[in-house]
């Protein structure tokens, strides 16, 4: 980064604020504390699902998690409003996670809602109140390069969450307000006490939100139904070709999966590809997942995209170390890389995220791994 990075713009007091409240207790101290910096704070709810049944009985996007929202807000004497994205959860995050697992892939919901459902929605919002900032409570962090806002990985690596927010509209980024990026989840909570806010003890979500019981089948099948091919048994069968064992869906398996699988070979097995076209699982041991580059789809840039040969660190999995690469190619629609070391696991469906050190560059739907890392491409020569 040639550029010097400076600190971000941040809300002046009485500035109006929208902040996006889940109930849990980082968006209620990211209210708080720009409560405490004298901003006209609003705090907003998605409703994602329905009243019925269907309503998850968990710390995020359940009914309780509104009430627990609400009352954060009336504890720090802010108005609570809640909108009604249900529409538009299950057609940006619903429908694509299903028919994701359809197509042999492995989706993240949780990109598709902050990319397609949360921030257009939250920021339209923000429009129809008078709103100057957008402000959520996610392990990330702002700045500036010149006159562009730029997203930074948190300060807690255990609690970044950079890695979920790569295809939000870069336009936000001058409106967003991450307050908690600089702090450990500790000292969330501690500030969560020091506020007397209710949930400061509250337990994490760690599930889908629309997948309470880790079921993601019953969901396909609800949307799809019990004769969905994705839903039908086909063969396990090793990368030469010779079966050995049968499932009763591939949907129910992930690359890089080892449980469920048939067993007796001399080394532990996971799951290296998926066909749908022939309902195959295909498996393969541990070195069979490793892969030197990947191409990845559905570009979009927080930051300037790099040029073709530029070094960067990407990640293919949340939690997962940064892996240096080269890209080799890049064009608006894709880009492949050449891994300096092989990665494990890469999985079609999953995020890619590019990074240059902590900045996030963008990132984009992984579409492939590669045994072997891509050769870059020769300039065509005149004449």
């Amino acid at each position: 980064m040639n550029t010097p990075l400076t600190p971000p713009r941040i809300p002046q007091k009485g500035d109006r604020v929208l902040v996006a409240m889940s109930g849990g207790v980082d968006s209620s101290v990211a209210a708080a504390l720009l409560v405490e910096a004298g901003c006209d704070v609003v705090g907003v709810t998605m409703k994602l699902h329905g009243d019925g049944a269907d309503v998850p009985d968990r710390p995020c996007c359940s009914l309780d998690a509104t009430s627990d929202a609400r009352r954060v807000c009336e504890t720090l004497g802010i108005p609570h409003y809640v909108t009604n994205l249900v529409d538009h959860f299950g057609h940006d995050v619903l429908d694509d996670f299903v028919q994701e697992y359809a197509r042999g892939r492995t989706p993240i919901p949780c990109v598709r809602c902050n990319t397609f459902t949360k921030f257009r929605d939250l920021l339209d919002k923000a429009d129809a109140i008078d709103a100057r900032w957008l402000a959520t409570g996610h392990y990330a962090r702002m700045g500036r390069i010149g006159a562009d806002a730029v997203m930074l990985r948190g300060r807690d690596a255990a609690k970044d969450q950079s890695y979920f927010l790569w295809g939000i509209d870069r336009p936000v980024l001058q409106r967003l307000v991450l307050p908690i990026g600089t702090q450990t989840k500790a000292e969330t909570r501690e500030i969560a006490r020091r506020f007397g806010l209710r949930t400061a003890e509250k337990i994490e979500s760690q599930d889908i939100c629309f997948v309470p019981d880790g079921d993601h089948v019953r969901v396909i099948r609800e949307q799809l139904g019990a004769d969905a091919p994705a839903l039908q048994r086909g063969p396990i069968r090793l990368s030469n070709g010779a079966v050995v064992g049968e499932h009763d869906g591939f949907a129910k398996f992930t690359i890089g999966q080892r449980k469920g699988l048939p067993g007796g070979f001399g080394a532990p097995m996971f799951v290296v590809e998926i066909v749908p076209a022939e309902r195959a699982v295909v498996i393969g041991p541990r070195e069979a997942l490793l892969g030197r580059g990947l191409e990845a789809r559905e570009l979009n840039w927080l930051y300037d995209a790099p040029a073709e040969g530029s070094t960067v660190q990407v990640q293919v999995r949340n939690r997962a170390a940064p892996s240096p690469a080269t890209i080799v190619r890049l064009d608006r629609g894709s880009v492949e890389l050449a891994l300096d070391e092989p990665i494990q696991a890469i999985s079609p469906g999953q995020s890619l995220v590019i990074y240059d050190g902590d900045l996030v560059l963008g990132g984009g739907v992984i579409e492939r791994g590669m045994k072997a890392a891509p050769s870059r491409r020769l300039p065509l020569l005149a004449g």
